[in-house]
């Protein structure tokens, strides 16, 4: 049952110093974007040592604010032994489970600090956060090159969907324009013939011309 708990404990702390790595990097990565992209700088690994380390520290610090509170709600929780009145009223049954988050949150913070404090940790890190940076700018290059300058031979779907559209254009399209065509010119005979009352476009008919809602 020790060693369980033990594989747990060091489970939800790897957990712990993923989640913590994984915000380090994308908050490098923006500010990579920025120094290069908005800025004009040429990257510099050692420029960024002081920002990965400040960031894994500000971690660390909200981990040991996490195990400061955890403590005090478990002082509190100590000698309550009636029915709990939601989920942060804890009673004395829930102390074990306080004092292990509250280790965990320690260990956390423990860990956060030596990373931060070794600088090859740190350069590993900053390399990961580059290449993060370097593959987000190639994928919205790519995005706006293939809007910008697609071409036929760069699309490989483009001989089947060309096949789909002409036959879309021959079997709708056309029928559809050659209907409206016969239409037109079988109305226009009916006009010139004095069989149908020429209405003005506008809305309005000729004088003594029959209003096609009276016939309705």
């Amino acid at each position: 049952m020790a060693k369980k708990k033990r594989a747990r404990t060091r489970d939800i702390v790897a957990e712990g110093l993923y989640i913590a790595s994984a915000a380090t990097r994308l908050s490098l990565k923006n500010t990579i974007l920025v120094h290069i992209l908005a800025e004009g700088e040429d990257f510099d690994l050692e420029r960024y040592l002081p920002e990965a380390r400040a960031a894994l520290e500000a971690l660390a610090a909200e981990a040991e604010a996490d195990a400061a509170r955890t403590a005090t709600e478990r002082r509190r929780a100590r000698g309550r032994h009636y029915d709990s009145d939601g989920t942060h009223d804890y009673r004395a049954r829930d102390v074990r489970n306080l004092r292990r988050r509250e280790k965990q949150s320690l260990h956390v913070a423990e860990q956060l600090r030596l990373r931060a404090a070794d600088d090859a940790e740190l350069r590993l890190l900053i390399a990961d956060a580059r290449d993060a940076a370097w593959a987000e700018v190639a994928k919205n290059i790519d995005r706006t090159l293939r809007i910008e300058a697609s071409r036929p031979d760069l699309d490989p779907d483009y001989a089947r969907m060309r096949t789909a559209r002409m036959q879309a254009l021959r079997l709708v399209d056309l029928p559809k324009l050659r209907a409206q065509r016969r239409s037109a010119k079988a109305q226009r005979v009916l006009r010139e013939s004095g069989e149908v009352p020429e209405v003005v476009e506008s809305g309005g008919a000729h004088r003594g011309a029959i209003d096609p809602a009276e016939l309705e």
